[in-house]
């Protein structure tokens, strides 16, 4: 299939049921990992209502919760979740972070949709739990993959790869990752979920993600709103007016 063509197959959009539920199991697993999260992670809606513009940054930058499917409707095999710890802004000053961090929760074989970014560079550290399989690819003049080798830094170490090879990351390793790279990582079956670490610089998920098929994917795609939300994600607070 090319990257235009689209798939007559309707896709449900996420329940919120089910965001509310997977961001409860994420809570509960960053505490089993020790890796603390600040105190907006559990604010409420009713609890946003009541911040003013001191919060203001965790608004424009979209910090916090992000739960997507990228539009697939298969959340359990290509979908992430997501909490933003710190961000910039390449278009506001007030924000001048030249850096990003988040921290993912991944699940066992759920893969990230293969995409590159033509502005972010970025380090994916297994910070505990199983392994992570990373594959990579240059990124052609049209868009396509590359057939050429790739020389990468894992854990400060230059390594040589070919295109597709899959790349182990055992906890405390890293990759990093140029910008142009196709890349798509998970936690690898059978050994445990992951809490990944991305360090990297300035991310912006609205227009520096770019998919190996465009046409079907949606980075912030649409919600079925079938009970009331728990937690609201990042790209919300100012859509939904919090």
């Amino acid at each position: 299939m090319s990257k235009t063509q689209k798939t007559n197959k309707i896709i449900e959009p996420m329940k919120r049921s089910a965001i509310n539920d997977y961001i409860e199991k994420a809570i509960d697993f960053f505490a089993d990992m020790k890796f603390p999260l600040p105190t907006f992670a559990y604010w409420s809606p009713s609890d946003w209502k009541e911040k003013g513009p001191e919060c203001d940054e965790i608004r424009d930058l979209g910090l916090g919760w992000d739960v997507t499917d990228f539009g697939c409707g298969d959340f359990l095999n290509s979908g992430r979740i997501i909490f933003t710890l710190r961000n910039g802004s390449v278009r506001d000053r007030r924000y001048s972070k030249p850096y990003a961090h988040k921290a993912m929760y991944l699940l066992e074989g759920q893969k990230s949709p293969v995409h590159y970014h033509r502005s972010k560079i970025e380090d994916i550290i297994n910070h505990n739990g199983g392994n992570i399989l990373v594959t990579l690819w240059k990124c052609g003049s049209d868009n396509s993959f590359s057939d050429e080798p790739l020389e990468v830094s894992v854990s400060g170490k230059k390594t040589s790869v070919n295109p597709g090879e899959k790349i182990r990351l055992k906890p405390g390793e890293s990759i990093n990752m140029a910008a142009y790279t196709y890349h798509q990582f998970w936690a690898e079956e059978g050994q445990g979920p992951v809490l990944s670490v991305e360090v990297s610089t300035i991310c912006d998920d609205y227009t520096d993600n770019f998919f190996i098929n465009a046409a079907e994917m949606s980075r912030f795609p649409k919600t079925d709103e079938d009970e009331p939300i728990r937690y609201v994600r990042g790209s919300e607070l100012k859509e939904l007016g919090f």
